[in-house]
């Protein structure tokens, strides 16, 4: 994927890939993979009042609203898509403001980084090097690298079926996931019902992991 130093166009979709130094473990428990979606979501709006731990903590004892309440708040940046990999992230995102791409992923990679460095007593970067970037230029390729994302855990057999994998936006495109717990905002951009989402993504898994297993054999 290709390493873009240009500046990021407002109301552009892009895809944004970062991953684990040297393919590192970073998500080891279901509570990390929740804590880094949650603070994907809380960095997505403008002008949060306080870092994301101090919200958790404001959370937990209840002098601080949940993130329901955040959703009508202002963003930098949509969220349109994501699946979060033991080593790494997709995520397929809007810019709302300018430089509000780098500036999401830095306060994202920063905020995970801290509390993985605490949780687990270890020192050090997390993530090899600065997010990598492609932009989006079409809804048919939209769709289909919406399909490359969400089949990512089923092609490194994880699980059997993507709605298997809980750390994915699938079941919200695939609508088995109750409403109230959407994240994205992709109705503009994918001119698909749920159904015939599902369809398309299942038809995919077999073809996606032969390409999968192609692609450690030649790496070898």
């Amino acid at each position: 994927m290709p390493y873009r130093r240009i500046s990021l166009t407002n109301e552009k979709l892009y895809h944004v890939f970062t991953r684990s130094i040297a393919g590192f473990k970073v998500f080891n428990s279901r509570y990390d993979f929740k804590r880094i979606v949650e603070t994907m979501l809380f960095y997505s709006f403008k002008e949060p009042s306080c870092r994301f731990s101090f919200f958790i903590d404001r959370v937990k004892k209840g002098e601080e609203g949940n993130f329901l309440q955040l959703k009508s708040s202002e963003r930098i940046v949509k969220i349109l898509a994501y699946c979060i990999m033991p080593t790494h992230i997709h995520i397929i995102l809007e810019q709302l403001e300018d430089k509000g791409i780098s500036k999401y992923m830095n306060l994202v990679l920063k905020s995970y980084s801290k509390y993985f460095n605490v949780k687990y007593n270890r020192r050090g970067p997390l993530w090899e090097g600065r997010f990598k970037n492609v932009s989006i230029e079409t809804d048919e390729q939209f769709m289909h690298l919406t399909r490359y994302i969400h089949l990512n855990p089923t092609s490194s057999l994880l699980v059997d079926n993507p709605e298997d994998w809980e750390f994915s936006s699938y079941k919200e495109y695939a609508g088995i996931l109750a409403e109230d717990k959407y994240m994205c905002d992709y109705y503009n951009f994918l001119d698909m019902d749920k159904a015939a989402y599902q369809a398309f993504v299942k038809d995919h898994v077999g073809y996606q992991r032969e390409l999968e297993k192609i692609k450690h054999l030649l790496m070898e």
